[in-house]
């Protein structure tokens, strides 16, 4: 159920056909957790847009007017998700950016979904289609999202609740709008963000809780092979936060959730309420 809408702080439901967001997918989004009516580690979303903006050359919002149209959005909702889109704005047909773009500022809020995680663990399952190569934009969520979209029109199985996405030369990077760990003989692993893939605010939480709580944790190149001696296998979003992994489909099942898992999963539920 969607909330309410604002459009550069007024309620609406459309944009400029020639926005640049709509012609290019030129912009950035934030998509965040609520819980009575605040946003949770609203905080790290606003770095992450900042270091998207910088890197797009796309002027980001003074974070209390963000925080005030969240707040807006949410009002009457309460508890669901609120999610940020930044564009570059309206302009002229061409791919060259101008100079001084008026950004468009779009907030909509959402209800929450019901979760129907089993208790044995998600299925997810192995994406034929690669992520692209390119670290200046590794890391941000920019608004060109196609290979998520190919990647999820691979299955209509409701009982998959996630696909595995590889780069092109084969690494594990992520799943289509989560970040991948792994724990194997007690060292909480993580595939490494350096040149495609996003850095998700709920996949830095769980790195800092990992030192919190005494787990050895690295960050390295992840090979479907590392997922078949993993011990344990766990996905990571603002909205749905730790989610155990019980099967990976004509792959591996796996006990889940395991003790780092549930750990980690205990520990990341109360940051940033």
């Amino acid at each position: 159920m969607i909330g309410r809408r604002l459009v550069n702080g007024v309620e609406s439901s459309a944009i400029s056909v020639d926005d640049r967001g709509l012609q290019y997918g030129d912009g950035i989004f934030e998509t965040m957790s609520a819980q009575d009516g605040r946003v949770r580690n609203f905080e790290r979303h606003m770095e992450r847009l900042a270091e998207g903006g910088r890197r797009l050359g796309i002027p980001v919002p003074d974070p209390r007017l963000v925080a005030e149209e969240c707040a807006r959005a949410l009002a009457g909702l309460g508890a669901g998700s609120v999610k940020l889109t930044l564009t570059r704005g309206p302009g002229p047909r061409s791919y060259r950016p101008p100079a001084e773009p008026a950004v468009t500022r779009i907030v909509v809020s959402s209800a929450p979904k019901p979760r129907n995680d089993p208790e044995d663990g998600i299925v997810v399952r192995l994406c034929e289609t690669p992520l692209g190569l390119n670290p200046r934009l590794a890391g941000i969520k920019h608004l060109n999202r196609l290979e998520q979209v190919m990647a999820c029109a691979e299955w209509s199985d409701p009982a998959i609740a996630e696909g595995l996405m590889s780069a092109v030369d084969g690494r594990i990077v992520c799943a289509t709008a989560a970040n991948v760990f792994l724990v194997k003989g007690g060292r909480l692993l993580t595939p490494a963000i350096r040149d495609c893939g996003v850095a998700g605010v709920m996949r830095g939480l769980v790195l800092e809780a990992a030192r919190e709580l005494g787990i050895v944790a690295e960050v390295v190149d992840v090979r479907i092979d590392d997922l078949g001696a993993a011990d344990e296998v766990f996905l990571t979003n603002a909205i749905t936060g730790v989610r155990p992994v019980g099967e990976i489909l004509g792959m591996r099942r796996y006990a889940a959730p395991g003790d780092a898992t549930r750990a980690l999963l205990e520990r990341t539920s109360r940051a940033g309420a």
